[in-house]
């Protein structure tokens, strides 16, 4: 049936709708099926004709003919996961758990085939005499080493056993994340209004646009959701209802029953370590860490030791603190892990005489897009426009024509903001389409994807600071795939080392509090004056307030995703161990890790950040040297240090050694002083 479709002209993978998108009003979720399977053979069918090509191999006819295969498959599968993560439904929940396999046996058997890899190899081992450009030559080499990763050096069996595992991973990363989703979506704790002591104004009116949306009008809705959880966690004096929600969030994946993901850890585990072992590594954390810029299990350890035992300090020291102000407020309970953000509110007002409610007036989401926006105009000279009434994946997709300075169409911007029980939690950046200069070239299509609450209609969206961040950060992810000026698609964008990615992504969270940016777009949503100056100082005062029990559920996770993985043998009860594990950290019973194991997506949710969840600190490091620079002049935007910025980090993309452009920024690797400094551990 697949073989009578019409792939060049189907509206999944011809793209015919507004600005060169997706036509998101001629595709209908039952037709994704049958579009894969005919992508998939097109792709098939291409990398045979490379494969069995009878003349010698040149870069042209087998690694460009290699980078531009497969194009349908893209768009087709960019569109899908986009839906998957951002709108989905059964339908493509179904078919969900279908094509990952699928997906997983196709890209296998591509990496294992033989007369493919014997092409690639004989470029390899010819690459210093064939007068290739650095980015080519590295390419070239990536290449290489990825299929060598992938099998290509395995026999008959090994290879055979290798294309099973990724099989089985790909399913079980897809279980894992809907098990998450299907746990988040189903839980809410209905509340009315004798149940809201202490709740902010826009804190009330998300929960009841929440509740609303579940079919409780009227009521007001506590949902899994951060932007809801942590601000009610943070204000309601209702402790019941703060304990409560707290094990609901804390174990999600872990409730019994058709969602729990105990099962699906321990299989994935221990297939990630067989997966090691059979291509030759003693871990999968080795495996993981081959190709990054830390290399070893030891390396992020003589990171994250350092920090976590600082961390630990100054965690200590503000629970006694918050436990002072508790006593003398009455409480007679044993401090928990439910009552950190709620004291920490309180210590924050006492230390610095302003609460988080006090500055979500000036934080309205549009006005931080335009802080976003101005930033990137300043520092790199493109500006954003937008286009209404352009149909997407949902209604409330919006839509940006990136301009260069000189008024030349750069690419595209999506933003989807708002939470809905369709929509898988967290924040993330990815691309419909990356930018490229290779055969026909591409301009990048980017997107954003945010959970902030919804307000209702009429009402304009407030954010919290840490919101705010979220919105900068995934902005400076988008950066890097937009300002993208190379010509491989494979080192496009954010195609770089995964702890590499998160440099562009938090280097950008900086401008959010660089004080002229503030004065200019934190508005107040009623009188539209800017942030008072002492209100300003303080906010900028207190940026490193908390910073003990922030770094210890990061680090906390961090340190047990790499214990996970560095061992020789996955263990046999996951859950165990990471309480193993903790005990073993000194973790204090008061705080959670930020990821605990059933629910921790960026690890089990696929292999993204398996083994690499460090590396938000290692960018960390990374991205507080890079600010510094701009310190150092006395001006956040200096023109000359910018386009060093965006010429070496945001346009390279991985054309380079992640090192080599670091320097070639910096012109030297940082120490990790500058990060600790900036989160207050010194």
């Amino acid at each position: 049936m697949s073989d009578k479709l019409d792939l060049a002209a189907h509206p999944l993978t011809h793209w015919t709708g507004p600005l060169g998108l997706p036509d998101f009003t001629r595709t209908g979720d039952g037709d994704f099926a049958l579009v894969f399977d005919a992508a998939l053979k097109a792709h098939e069918a291409e990398i045979a004709a490379i494969a069995d090509n009878s003349e010698a191999p040149t870069v042209a006819n087998t690694l460009a003919a290699l980078e531009l295969s497969g194009q349908a498959l893209d768009r087709v599968s960019s569109i899908f996961w986009c839906k998957a993560g951002a709108n989905t439904n059964d339908t493509l929940q179904a078919l969900e758990r279908e094509v990952s396999p699928k997906m997983a046996r196709h890209f296998s058997a591509i990496s294992m085939n033989e007369k493919l890899f014997a092409r690639i190899d004989d470029l390899y081992q010819r690459r210093e005499k064939l007068g290739l450009d650095a980015e080519t030559l590295r390419v070239l080499e990536k290449t290489w080493k990825g299929f060598v990763r992938s099998g290509a050096k395995l026999d008959a069996a090994g290879k055979k056993r290798l294309a099973s595992i990724n099989e089985e991973l790909s399913s079980l990363g897809t279980k894992f994340g809907q098990n998450v989703l299907a746990d988040e979506r189903d839980w809410a704790l209905f509340l009315d209004a004798p149940d809201l002591a202490g709740l902010p104004d826009f804190l009330k009116s998300a929960m009841a646009e929440a509740a609303e949306m579940r079919g409780q009008k009227g009521r007001y809705a506590v949902t899994l959701s951060r932007s809801i959880y942590e601000p009610f966690t943070t204000f309601s004096e209702r402790r019941d209802l703060r304990e409560t929600a707290w094990r609901a969030f804390t174990m999600r994946g872990q409730n019994g029953g058709a969602s729990d993901n105990t099962a699906v850890v321990r299989d994935m585990l221990a297939l990630r370590s067989e997966k090691a072992k059979l291509l030759g590594y003693d871990s999968f954390a080795a495996l993981k860490l081959d190709d990054t810029m830390a290399k070893t299990p030891k390396a992020v350890h003589g990171l994250l030791d350092p920090v976590w035992h600082k961390a630990l300090e100054k965690a200590a020291a503000d629970q006694t603190e918050m436990e002072r102000l508790a006593i003398a407020a009455g409480s007679n309970e044993k401090f928990a892990a439910w009552d950190w953000r709620f004291w920490q509110e309180k210590l924050r007002a006492e230390k610095f005489a302003f609460d988080e409610a006090e500055l979500k007036p000036y934080l309205q989401l549009d006005n931080v897009i335009a802080a976003c926006f101005d930033v990137a105009t300043r520092l790199f000279g493109i500006t954003f426009e937008e286009k209404k009434g352009i149909a997407a994946w949902h209604d409330d997709v919006r839509t940006f024509v990136v301009k260069n300075a000189d008024g030349s169409e750069r690419g595209l911007f999506l933003a989807d903001h708002f939470a809905r029980p369709s929509k898988r939690s967290g924040a993330w950046m990815s691309s419909l389409q990356s930018g490229y200069r290779l055969g026909d070239g591409a301009a990048p299509v980017i997107y954003n994807i945010m959970n902030f609450a919804k307000p209702p209609a009429g009402e304009a969206a407030l954010l919290s600071v840490d919101e705010a961040k979220t919105l900068f950060h995934e902005f400076g992810h988008a950066l890097h795939g937009l300002l993208t000026d190379v010509t491989w698609p494979s080192v496009s964008g954010t195609s770089v080392s995964r702890d590499f990615v998160e440099l562009p992504s938090q280097l950008y969270e900086h401008w959010l509090t660089v004080p002229e940016v503030l004065e200019k777009h934190a508005l107040h949503v009623a009188t539209g004056k800017p942030m008072p100056k002492a209100l300003l100082d303080k906010m900028l005062a207190a940026r490193t307030f908390g910073a003990g029990f922030a770094t210890v559920e990061f680090t906390a996770s961090a340190l047990v995703d790499m214990a996970y993985h560095a061992r020789a043998e996955a263990p046999v009860e996951p859950l165990r161990f990471e309480a193993e594990t903790l005990a073993k950290l000194e973790m204090p019973d008061t705080i959670a890790m930020r990821h605990r194991t059933p629910h921790f997506g960026h690890v089990f949710s696929g292999d993204g950040y398996s083994a690499g969840y460090y590396s938000y600190m290692w960018s960390e490091v990374l991205d507080a040297d890079a600010f510094s620079a701009f310190e150092e002049t006395g001006d956040a935007f200096n023109p000359a240090l910018a386009k060093k910025l965006k010429d070496n980090i945001y346009a390279a993309g991985g054309s380079k050694d992640p090192e080599e452009l670091y320097k070639a920024f910096r012109g030297k690797m940082p120490t990790a002083d500058a990060m600790m400094e900036k989160r207050g551990l010194v």
